[in-house]
Parts: structure tokens; C-alpha cells; sequence
């Protein structure tokens, strides 16, 4: 052990006459026998007595450079981890159809289920609609009738039950907004796996890029600032000047239309 430890001593001991030398931030050079202090933030050398350079030192980083590099590291492999997922995203599209018209089946087929609780919860609205209707008839008996002190008031049951069914046709309500939001995603998403999956077929090279982020499709809303407007179809919508948005016609196809300022 002892002889080990010696040798490790040998190997990592400075050369015998060796210096070390470095030029600072200010273009001043440092020489020492050992590191110069001013050496500490700047690449430092060490050289032999004949001036050969034995070794180059570079300077402990600062934690902002440490920060900086464990950014960059996760940008690349995140970068490395995307176009592996794109990959497999693209290879899973491209086994999976094998001609366009199939996005518009499967996509029909994924929406024929959504629009099947649809359905059914339009016709249990209408059912809470008439129960509703038949207790606020009743309560109007209890309300139309008087004692000799006071107004009749109705039962608590009968309070309770209509409470219940406005609860329940104010649910049905927002389930079939958020079923419907369902199906515009859904149609969304087909629609972009088959411009992705046209494209690969027009240049299977794209497999390993990542596709372009889409643009917001056009809509009714009105956008505060607004100074443009863009032309879908027979609709007119107010829009940002400028940018260009998505255009979707009753079969489903798109196109780009551009924001405009009407001249006058």
C-alpha cells in the first residue's frame, strides 16, 4: 500500500523545474512554481524549464457556467428524445394507413360513439325539461293558494326535487359542450396525422423532422386589437392583421387564408 501511494504521488506531483503561467482578463501573464492566484478564473498552463507545455488547465467553471451547460445538455437530449418520439409516431402512422380516405373512417368511427352521448343526453333533457316544467306548475298551486294568515308554501320535497333537476339540466348542458369539444379535438388531430402522413409519403426524409407547430384555425371570437379581417367561405371573422390562419370547409378540407386590412 505504501508503494502505491508513492507512485500515485509520483504520477501527480508537478515536474521537477515545472511552472505554471497564464495570461488573465487584462492581458497580464502570471508565472509561478505553483498556480498563480491570478490564474484561477482563465486556462492556465503547465510548462517544463525549456518552455514545452506539459499540460493545459482549464479553470473551475462558475456556477452560472454549470447552469448554462446542464441547459444546453437537456436541450440536446430533449432534442434527441423528440425525434426518437417523432419516429415512432411517424412509423406508427405509416403502418397503420395505408390510404387517405382511411383518416375520415376512423375518425367517423371515433366520433360515432361521442355523438351517441350526445343524443342521449339531449333526450334526458328533455325529460328533466318536462319534470321541471310539471313541478313549477305545482308549486304555483301552493303559491296560488292562501290561508287566513299567510301564502301556502310548497312542499320541501317538491323544492328539493326541482333544485335536483336544475343541477342535473345544467350537467347535461355542460357535458354535451365538453362532448362536442371532444369531437372538434378529434377532428383536429385526424386532420393532422394526415397532412403528417401525406407529407412522409411525399418525402419519407420528414421522418426525421418534427413537424411544423399549426397555426390557430380561424374563429368567431372576437380578438381584442383586432385590426384585420379574413375571409372563410361566406364568413367574414375579425382577426389580428397579419397572420395567417386555417380555413375549414363543411368536408373537412383546409386552407390558409391571410388576415387583411380592408382599405377603404
Amino acid at each position: 500500500m505504501k508503494k502505491l501511494c508513492l507512485l500515485m504521488a509520483v504520477c501527480f506531483a508537478p515536474a521537477a523545474g515545472a511552472a505554471f503561467k497564464c495570461v488573465d482578463e487584462k492581458g497580464l501573464t502570471h508565472i509561478g512554481d505553483t498556480p498563480p492566484a491570478g490564474c484561477a478564473d482563465v486556462v492556465m498552463y503547465e510548462t517544463s524549464p525549456s518552455g514545452r507545455v506539459l499540460r493545459k488547465i482549464d479553470p473551475t467553471p462558475t456556477a452560472e457556467q454549470l447552469r448554462a451547460r446542464q441547459d444546453e445538455f437537456e436541450r440536446v437530449r430533449d432534442s434527441l428524445k423528440g425525434a426518437a418520439e417523432q419516429k415512432r409516431k411517424d412509423t406508427a402512422l405509416l403502418n397503420t394507413f395505408s390510404a387517405e380516405r382511411e383518416f375520415d373512417v376512423v375518425r367517423d368511427r371515433n366520433i360515432e360513439p361521442i355523438r351517441g352521448r350526445i343524443k342521449n343526453a339531449e333526450e334526458r333533457i328533455k325529460a328533466v325539461e318536462k319534470r321541471q316544467a310539471e313541478i313549477q306548475e305545482e308549486m304555483e298551486f301552493y303559491r296560488a293558494g292562501k290561508s287566513k294568515t299567510r301564502t301556502l308554501a310548497p312542499p320541501a320535497q317538491l323544492t328539493a326535487d326541482l333544485d335536483r333537476f336544475n343541477k342535473e339540466h345544467t350537467t347535461l348542458k355542460n357535458n354535451i359542450a365538453s362532448y362536442e369539444k371532444e369531437i372538434e379535438q378529434l377532428k383536429v388531430r385526424f386532420e393532422a396525422d394526415k397532412k403528417r402522413w401525406l407529407d412522409l409519403k411525399a418525402d419519407p426524409s420528414m421522418r426525421n423532422q418534427q413537424p411544423a407547430p399549426s397555426k390557430p384555425a380561424v374563429s368567431g371570437t372576437l380578438i381584442p386589437g383586432a385590426a384585420g379581417i379574413a375571409k372563410c367561405g361566406d364568413k367574414v371573422y375579425e382577426c389580428q392583421a397579419g397572420q395567417t390562419y386555417t380555413c375549414r370547409r363543411s368536408d373537412g378540407k383546409t386552407f390558409s387564408v391571410n388576415c387583411v386590412v380592408e382599405r377603404k
